[in-house]
């Protein structure tokens, strides 16, 4: 047997910051980390939630050029452009299209519609960083929620990290004017769905897979966006390239952020998300000259404290059983 070294080696942490085992490793397969870290499921977990992001902040980017569609319309071309691509792979491997918990199943899929519907509307009124930025509290909503229907139990720092995050919308609502009282009230009410959606996984995740629950959400949001079909309208010109990239883009996103949550823990990559602010501030700014005050960038920051704060109190209330 090779010998082992605990993480409280001082090598082994000089060597490789990145990793923060519990339990010992072979000195083999520290020297094999060290020298190719690239190949850990941490490092692609990060970077898979990385890519992720990015293809989301596009797809927001291009519902804001949408604008003149009807944002139910977006909706069915970024549903539909997901569903294309997973609902034959689930074939060829055999996944449950139906699922077990056929009820909730369709109600993650409804709420999940009617937030996005709701966050599109929202894309195509305010700036695009605000809107992402108030979306982000929806984990404070599902800690309220997890707390009434799961019955978890919530530590005094995710409370205050919470009133954070809820004090940065305010801050950000406040500062920045562009933000209506109906676009605040709609991307409020998309922010709890979130929430709901993230309870309802947590429900589901253990008893379905995972491109079930995408699956339900895809095909309920095709459905229902198919009711507003007559105040829909031929894309033309570039929209047409849109529409297409929409579709792209969001089945990119949703693929590589299922899989990142699969190859890492969540607590540990979660926070990496909030880039996903940073990429909608740059593409807002270089793309639709949108530009912030300080005010709302405070804002923007407080909401982002606030939810990383959260997930690092989750994470030590449940450390991970393993990190790569």
């Amino acid at each position: 047997m090779p010998p082992h070294i605990f993480k409280t080696s001082p090598i082994f942490c000089f060597m490789c910051p990145i990793f923060s085992i519990q339990v010992p490793y072979s000195a083999t397969r520290i020297a094999y980390l060290c020298i190719n870290p690239f190949s850990t499921s941490l490092f692609k977990g990060i970077l898979y939630i990385l890519i992720a992001t990015f293809s989301f902040a596009w797809m927001n980017l291009l519902a804001r050029y949408l604008s003149e569609m009807h944002p139910l319309q977006v909706v069915f071309f970024r549903a539909f452009g997901t569903f294309a691509f997973i609902f034959p792979y689930m074939l060829y491997k055999r996944i449950p299209v139906v699922g077990k918990e056929v009820f909730w199943l369709s109600v993650r899929g409804v709420i999940g519609f009617i937030s996005l519907a709701a966050f599109f509307m929202v894309i195509q009124r305010i700036p695009l960083g605000s809107a992402i930025s108030i979306r982000y509290i929806g984990p404070a909503f599902s800690v309220i929620l997890a707390v009434i229907f799961l019955k978890e139990k919530v530590k005094y720092l995710q409370w205050i990290s919470l009133l954070i995050a809820i004090a940065g919308v305010f801050v950000l609502k406040g500062a920045d004017l562009r933000i209506d009282e109906f676009s605040f009230f709609l991307a409020i009410l998309s922010a709890v769905l979130v929430g709901a959606v993230f309870t309802l996984i947590r429900y589901l995740g253990p008893k379905e897979h995972a491109l079930t629950i995408i699956n339900y959400f895809m095909v309920t949001s095709i459905i229902g966006s198919l009711f507003f079909i007559g105040n829909w309208r031929m894309p033309i010109g570039n929209e047409w390239l849109w529409v297409i990239l929409i579709g792209i883009f969001g089945m990119i996103g949703q693929v590589f952020m299922t899989r990142a949550f699969q190859l890492a823990d969540t607590n540990t990559i979660a926070p990496f998300k909030y880039m996903e602010l940073v990429y909608a501030l740059g593409l807002g700014l270089i793309f639709l000259d949108e530009e912030h005050s300080y005010m709302a960038l405070l804002g923007m920051l407080l909401i982002i404290i606030g939810m990383v704060l959260n997930v690092y109190v989750k994470k030590k209330a449940n450390p991970p059983s393993k990190d790569i």
